[in-house]
């Protein structure tokens, strides 16, 4: 029994940041088959580490959930201006001046659901997603998953590419701007988007193929709040808001197509 219910009873277990417990998916695997009536939900930040060990140990077993970042209607909701904003049966905006306000804010914290509804959290941005999130993300979940000795190093290249979202870049030219050999910096390139924090748009040729040999690519963040945790906000006149906009685009795109 667990804490008094029978082993057919409907619960829930919740796992959070799973990827911390060593074995963690031979454990899981292990419930759910000694526990088939109760629904284990397992999440975590290292979504690589998750979705490899998933399909490794729980085929049949587990079924892989991803949680993108909130979509700019999604953030309407959650602030409840979308029936003030848009008309239900047209679809179209009731005051366009008010909806791109909400925009502004939506590229800035609309990212993260707990900055959008805790203003403690919105005001403390660059401490609530630079150290709590990028940070553990940087410093802790990826070099313990690929051996990454350099965190600092990790962490300056994001930077770098978080400031530079929605431009497109160069290997030689990054390699400078964050001080990283090429040939860690396409390790680095490769840590970062399997921990689902960019990713890189190459350039295709007109048969839909990629062109080879290719040192030119455009870097997306999976998120354009980051950008605002890390350097402070951006108004709608700024010299980064087109390029946050198009990133903010291609990051609904990724996730729902």
């Amino acid at each position: 029994d667990i804490h008094g219910h029978g082993r057919a009873a409907r619960l829930y277990v919740l796992f959070d940041e799973i990827q911390y417990h060593p074995d963690w998916e031979r454990h899981l695997k292990s419930l759910v088959d000694s526990y088939p009536d109760i629904r284990f939900v397992a999440s975590g930040s290292a979504a690589a580490a998750l979705r490899m060990k998933s399909r490794e140990s729980g085929a049949g077993r587990f079924t892989d959930f991803l949680l993108p970042p909130l979509t700019f209607a999604e953030f309407l909701r959650f602030t409840r201006n979308e029936a003030d904003l848009i008309d239900a049966d047209t679809g179209a905006p009731t005051d366009i001046e008010r909806l791109n306000r909400a925009f502004v804010d939506y590229i800035n914290y609309g990212g993260f659901p707990e900055a959008v509804t805790d203003a403690d959290v919105r005001d403390g941005m660059g401490r609530y997603v630079a150290d709590d999130i990028v940070d553990k993300v940087l410093l802790r979940d990826l070099p313990s998953l690929y051996g990454i000795s350099d965190q600092q190093e990790l962490k300056r290249l994001f930077s770098v590419l978080a400031y530079n979202t929605g431009q497109e870049v160069n290997l030689e030219g990054l390699s400078k701007a964050a001080q990283v050999a090429k040939n860690t910096l396409r390790k680095y390139l490769e840590y970062l988007e399997a921990a689902f924090l960019i990713q890189r748009l190459y350039r295709m040729d007109e048969n839909g193929r990629r062109f080879r040999r290719q040192t030119h690519f455009k870097i997306y963040l999976t998120n354009p709040s980051l950008r605002a945790a890390l350097f402070g906000s951006t108004p709608a006149d700024g010299a980064a808001f087109g390029p946050l906009v198009e990133t903010a685009v291609f990051a609904w795109y990724a996730n729902h197509s």
